[in-house]
């Protein structure tokens, strides 16, 4: 019998159900009753978290991602995920106590490795590049990181607020862009670093060189849940 996942939701809302839709896809089951029991509280009020990070707001996340946390384990959630990474920033706080998460960034630097992957590219909110929540544990696994200049960094956050954030799809230019200037550098792989960035391979605009961090926290709930399958046992 599977485990039951409680899904942290919200941050935002649609990053979260293609979370739920991509634990669906790669879950192996062959009738509804073998699928993952999904238990999601998808708050999309919960302060943004690189606003605060970066000191534009006062406020914290924290104390509301820890009552939704709480809630789903009192409800007897046995796995957790949380389908945002700039609030990976906060992840001590947020487990203090009760169960720990599948944590985002460390996953993604285990996928990185088990590819052979040694240069990558960063595509992150402001917040979760100016804390190097990736590039430090991607670093510290010997992987050499590459995030945006100024000017590209905008077309990022552009990308995930006034594209995503706002109800829209992805500007396929803004993406190129950005791809050319990180691959210039000697980027082999590019990291979708902040769950919104999703639609982008959801929606078929990129395909190789890409992985995905929703991909990747998805994968690991099924791994920890039930039984994946086997064409999703490596993403990149």
């Amino acid at each position: 019998m599977s485990k039951k996942l409680g899904v942290i939701g919200g941050m935002g809302p649609l990053a979260t159900a293609l979370f739920m839709e991509l634990v669906t896809e790669m879950t192996e089951a062959s009738r509804d009753d073998e699928h993952i029991v999904m238990d999601i509280v998808s708050v999309p009020n919960i302060p943004d978290r690189t606003d605060y990070i970066l000191g534009k707001s006062s406020g914290s996340p924290v104390d509301t991602i820890r009552g939704i946390k709480k809630e789903l384990e009192d409800r007897g959630a046995e796995v957790l995920a949380m389908p945002c990474n700039t609030a990976f920033y906060f992840y001590d706080e947020i487990v203090k106590d009760g169960l720990p998460m599948i944590h985002a960034i460390e996953e993604t630097a285990s996928c990185l490795q088990e590819a052979g992957i040694e240069r990558v590219g960063i595509l992150a909110t402001d917040g979760t590049v100016q804390t190097k929540l990736f590039q430090n544990v991607l670093e510290e696994r010997g992987i050499k990181t590459f995030i945006p200049d100024e000017t590209h960094q905008k077309l990022v956050m552009s990308m995930i607020y006034d594209d995503v954030k706002a109800g829209g799809s992805i500007d396929a230019h803004k993406l190129s862009e950005v791809e050319k200037h990180l691959k210039e550098q000697g980027a082999q792989v590019l990291v979708l670093g902040c769950t919104e960035l999703s639609v982008a391979k959801r929606s078929g605009q990129v395909k190789e060189g890409y992985l995905d961090t929703l991909e990747v926290m998805a994968r690991k709930a099924v791994l920890e849940c039930a039984t994946l399958k086997e064409k999703y046992l490596k993403l990149i």
